[in-house]
């Protein structure tokens, strides 16, 4: 079977354009996914009858939010252009960007440092935020210290805002039942990577919550991030996923991002019914593609998302002898609030030991 990351990209248009499976071919999917018995057919030595028509396989279903799917998709992103230049920092400049994902303008933060710029360019960190409602979203609000640490270390900082997400174009969704907002990431990727003064060769993913989700599929799908840090991530197979937030046992609407739950499991089953669905979805099918190390951070006193999403994912990650380590804080949240500093240093020093 052919290597899914080398094969022929296309866009996303037109996967879906061709409803999906026929874009990418049912042999993409792999055995995991889909496995067809062979079926022969016996011949009588002596009066030969036709051989009965062996009973098709039924073919799976390869959504848009499948890796294979997800892969065979191109991410050219575009150039970046500034749109409003913000205050500086202490030794960085500031500056709301957008770029192109799916046709749509996404707008971000850029922070870029100052002074003497490495020969080959700044090291780049895209900085995937985690869940916080669409309408309630702002460009310049929320982990201003996060971004402002990195920055002050050295490093060109992408907060990309995702579609429909303060200005940003486009409809919001889930980062669990839809691809769009890994795709807006993977975008701001190849954007970064021509940006000026930018070291296409040294980006790293950092992602909370939700965010830690973008970059667990982004690390199964782009070999081009180089290292990842996830804080208190959403890093867990689905079958844990929807047991965090199961679909409502009455015909309540489901609330806010959180219909795919429903939707999925009516259309395709539950994880036990239909374990190829779910594998074909879940970034944690495919670890053993994952080139980049991975530094996890949660609190265990976070109410938000389980500290064993990332124990699960540190085992995961480690009998694939991949290079994975995990923080855990005692009694802390889901921001890590209490040992802020302690967690951000150690980011910056796994990211320096990987990009610098």
């Amino acid at each position: 079977m052919a290597d899914p990351l080398s094969a022929t990209p296309v866009t996303r248009r037109q996967f879906i354009r061709a409803g999906g499976i026929a874009a990418v071919g049912v042999a993409a999917l792999g055995a995991a996914a889909c496995q067809t018995p062979t079926t022969k057919s016996a011949q009588a030595s002596r009066s030969p009858t036709p051989s009965p028509t062996p009973t098709p396989s039924p073919t799976p279903t390869l959504v848009p939010l499948a890796i294979i799917a997800m892969r065979r998709l191109d991410y050219p992103g575009s150039p970046l252009t500034i749109a409003q230049t913000l205050a500086p920092g202490s030794n960085y400049s500031q500056s709301i960007a957008s770029y192109l994902s799916d046709g749509l303008r996404i707008n971000g933060l850029l922070t870029v440092p100052r002074g003497s710029r490495p020969s080959n360019g700044w090291p780049v960190i895209i900085f995937n935020h985690g869940y916080i409602p669409p309408a309630q979203y702002r460009t310049t609000e929320r982990y201003v210290a996060y971004v402002d640490a990195l920055a002050r270390n050295g490093y060109i900082v992408f907060k990309s805002d995702y579609r429909g997400h303060g200005s940003s174009q486009g409809q919001p969704s889930s980062a669990y039942g839809m691809p769009d907002y890994t795709v807006d990431v993977l975008n701001a990727l190849s954007t970064l990577k021509r940006f000026a003064g930018a070291d296409p060769t040294r980006i790293g993913f950092w992602g909370h919550s939700m965010g830690g989700h973008i970059t667990l599929r982004s690390l199964v799908i782009s070999q081009d991030i180089k290292a990842a840090a996830i804080w208190a991530g959403v890093v867990a197979p689905y079958r844990d996923l929807l047991n965090w937030h199961p679909p409502p046992a009455d015909s309540s609407p489901p609330a806010f991002n959180a219909s795919w739950r429903v939707d999925f499991v009516k259309q395709f089953g539950t994880p036990d019914q239909n374990p190829a669905f779910w594998d074909a979805i879940s970034p944690n099918a495919f670890l053993k593609d994952v080139t980049a190390p991975v530094q996890m951070h949660h609190g265990t006193a976070d109410a938000d998302v389980p500290l064993a999403f990332s124990q699960t994912l540190l085992q995961e990650l480690t009998g694939l002898n991949k290079s994975a380590e995990l923080f855990t804080y005692p009694g802390d949240n889901h921001n890590i609030s209490n040992n802020f500093s302690t967690a951000m240093t150690r980011s910056i020093a796994f990211f320096d030991r990987i990009l610098k």
